[in-house]
């Protein structure tokens, strides 16, 4: 039976957990602590930790890894280390611990995107194609020698949550067919080739609204902080100066218009919403959510007549 060290603990990592198990690997599992929740002020459980206690799943959880995590790792003799959507590194004296070395899935084609947020940064540039890499683990991020790797076509209507729905499942293929390049004794690695690009962890602040870019660019912003932050800006003229207002769906209403006074609310569009100018184009917002209240339609909103043609967005 292979013996498989796997580190992991969002939802990501858990389905990924689940593979594994149901394909009856011996696993031991290391995760992060339980976060707290400050809204409930209570211990949030990662996922991976819920399934492995559920599943009967050793399991560890460290915020370092000292000597004594090392001593425990240690003690089995692992084949493979897998990890996925970790999100802290792992020190030379743990990935080494396994025979084999330890893995990564990472969804992008290494070396583009290196980092937290391949997912989103492919979305936000606008890219038309996106991938999972298996790679080994090294002392750098993402930067180790690559296993397998497969490419995945993005479509103009696809966003994060699309996008990673459709990278997870083939993460899968990808991982469990690397664990059979191994068993078959069959590694051929590459190193990593091409331009390097990153793609850092994401802050609440990525989802403000340059609006002196052009619709293209600010649609593509919103696809890919879709699932979180998402995309936002501050009114600087008109009935709610100074209030922040989330754009939960938007269209491109058209993009070939120049425009100097962009940030503008333009017009209302009947059972719809109401446009913004962008630098070229214009975007169409469909639901909207005000500062301390309930998503809405853009629509109803309108309504309300605290939104008036002519109020103004402000530019980052």
């Amino acid at each position: 039976m292979v013996k498989i060290l796997f580190f992991g603990s969002n939802f990501v990592s858990k389905i990924y957990l689940e593979n594994l198990h149901k394909n009856n690997y011996k696993i031991f599992v290391v995760t992060t602590p339980d976060a707290p929740s400050f809204k409930r002020q209570h211990k949030f459980l990662h996922p991976v930790k819920i399934y492995a206690k559920k599943n009967n799943i050793d399991f560890i959880q460290i915020k370092n890894f000292d000597q004594d995590i090392i001593n425990i790792i240690k003690k089995i003799d692992f084949d493979i280390g897998i990890v996925v959507s970790y999100g802290k590194l792992i020190p030379k004296s743990v990935f080494n611990l396994p025979k084999n070395g330890t893995f990564n899935i990472h969804f992008s084609l290494l070396p583009k995107y290196r980092g937290a947020s391949p997912v989103q940064y492919a979305l936000i540039n606008g890219d038309i194609e996106t991938g999972v890499t298996s790679l080994y683990v090294d002392d750098g991020l993402d930067t180790g020698d690559i296993l397998l790797q497969e490419k995945l076509k993005i479509y103009k209507n696809d966003n994060a949550e699309i996008l990673f729905n459709k990278l997870i499942p083939l993460g899968i293929k990808i991982m469990n067919k690397t664990i059979n390049l191994f068993q078959k004794k069959n590694v051929n690695i590459k190193s990593q080739t091409g331009k390097i690009s990153f793609a850092p962890i994401l802050k609440k602040n990525t989802g403000l609204i340059n609006w002196s870019r052009n619709a293209n660019d600010i649609y593509n912003q919103f696809r890919g902080l879709y699932i979180w932050p998402g995309i936002y800006s501050i009114i600087s003229y008109g009935k709610l100066v100074g209030k922040r207002i989330k754009f939960i769906n938007i269209e491109i209403f058209e993009n070939k218009s120049l425009n100097r006074d962009f940030g503008r609310v333009f017009s209302i569009e009947k059972n719809k919403g109401f446009t913004v100018l962008c630098s070229r184009g214009k975007i169409l917002v469909l639901e909207v959510q005000l500062e301390g209240k309930l998503i809405m339609s853009a629509w109803l909103f309108i309504q309300s007549k605290l939104l008036l043609v002519g109020d103004v967005f402000r530019s980052k």
